[in-house]
């Protein structure tokens, strides 16, 4: 009985994994969707994907980053 109710468990487990999957690839298609609509209305993408990024961190860390990022391309005479 031990191991029935273990499998029972186990597929309520994957189920439950599988559900979450398909919200996660219907808003992924959502996510897609915005992009096209911010493209279509004149928006860069790809900015407007490192600002989504970047909203993400914390101040410092982003900070941080900035300063590393100039330090990289004075050293390679880009700044």
């Amino acid at each position: 009985m031990q191991n029935s109710v273990a499998a029972d468990e186990l597929k309520a487990v994957i189920e439950r994994i599988e559900r979450l999957e398909e919200e996660k690839a219907a808003l992924a298609g959502d996510i897609r969707d915005v992009y096209a609509e911010a493209k279509g209305n004149g928006f860069d993408t790809k900015i407007i994907r490192k600002i989504v990024a970047l909203r993400k961190k914390d101040h410092a860390e982003r900070q941080e980053e900035e300063a590393i990022l100039e330090l990289y391309m004075e050293a390679l005479g880009m700044g």
